[in-house]
């Protein structure tokens, strides 16, 4: 796995920062969302989901607790607590050998995370 490109992850987590996000997407990304059915493919797509997904959960208390890597990927668990409703959760982030993210999956979990997760989300993107 590029540990450069899981590095670069970390540093957008930290930084916000939206350019770094998009050098980092691969343009034939995918996006796997606990919510929406079908696989949203292309950096565009990717990058609106990801920037909307880390203002909505990546406030203040999100935390990444744990990290299991692979030859060309990771998966992170995170937690977070938005409206009183502790959230558990994994980004699971494939890389190219470049070290640009290809995939996305996101796996949350208790069902009210998810249900306020959609509602968050879908208020977001409407805002957009």
């Amino acid at each position: 796995m590029s540990v450069s490109g899981l590095d670069r992850w970390y540093s957008f987590m930290r930084s916000h920062d939206r350019a770094m996000l998009w050098d980092l997407l691969h343009p034939d990304a995918v996006f796997e969302s606990p919510v929406v059915h079908a696989p949203q493919r292309g950096r565009e797509i990717v990058f609106k989901y990801l920037t909307t997904a880390e203002k909505v959960l990546g406030g203040p208390g999100f935390a990444y607790k744990g990290e299991w890597r692979s030859d060309n990927g990771a998966v992170l668990e995170f937690e977070n607590e938005i409206e009183g409703i502790k959230i558990n959760g994994v980004d699971m982030i494939t890389f190219a050998a470049d070290g640009r993210i290809t995939h996305f999956k996101v796996m949350v979990r208790p069902l009210k995370a998810i249900n306020l997760l959609h509602r968050l989300m879908g208020e977001e993107l409407a805002r957009q």
